[in-house]
């Protein structure tokens, strides 16, 4: 059973670190304004977000006051730079359409661990303005965790750094938009009940989208 929600020495003793200090000047550097923080619970919970941009989960680390795990896919491990760094950043691979079993069982080891772990429902990146259909491993986690999951809605994302761009375009505001955290362990511990948490799921990112 993982005891850490620090996934190296480095991230724990160097990184962890300087989050305090770089948090703010992301926040600001990016204008990014967040709203709903005093629904944030003490403790373990799943972040669960649209997903529109690369830019989303340093900008949900920037926004959130404790330090998340992240579930990305294992393409971006791969990459030269980005990939040296992902495992230091608290990020897991998952191999996309596969129902990763080992993820999904590590993913709930950190939960029960006390950590706090985010997750796209929709697993891939949707086009501006839309949403896609959410896959089943955020419900599956969400019901078998019995862990509360926060529904959140990032605006603007996608149009400092759209897809097929590599550098921001800066002068846009990005919102996070953070709802009323949610339990489904009340569902059925079998499919039919993740995929109903994970509309539900998805219906509350939804709502926060008409704030």
């Amino acid at each position: 059973m993982r005891n850490d929600c620090y996934p190296s020495r480095f991230s724990k003793f160097f990184l962890a670190p300087l989050c305090p200090l770089v948090k703010p000047l992301f926040r600001s550097f990016f204008r990014i304004r967040a709203y709903g923080l005093e629904n944030i619970p003490e403790g373990s919970y799943l972040v669960a977000p649209n997903h529109r941009s690369y830019l989303d989960p340093p900008v949900l680390n920037a926004v959130f006051p404790k330090h998340l795990t992240f579930i990305a896919k294992e393409e971006l491990f791969r990459a030269p730079i980005l990939g040296m760094l992902l495992p230091h950043m608290s990020a897991i691979p998952i191999r996309r359409g596969s129902g990763d079993v080992q993820v999904l069982e590590l993913a709930l080891e950190l939960l029960h661990a006390g950590c706090r772990l985010c997750v796209f429902p929709e697993g891939t990146r949707a086009n501006p303005g839309e949403f896609l259909k959410p896959k089943l491993g955020i419900g599956l986690l969400a019901v078998k965790s019995g862990k509360p999951v926060i529904p959140v809605y990032i605006e603007g994302t996608d149009k400092v750094l759209p897809r097929g761009k590599k550098i921001p375009s800066l002068g846009h505001t990005i919102r996070v938009f953070i709802g009323k955290p949610q339990r489904y362990d009340f569902l059925e511990d079998n499919p039919k009940g993740y995929r109903k948490a994970s509309e539900m799921i998805m219906e509350e990112i939804k709502k926060l989208s008409r704030c």
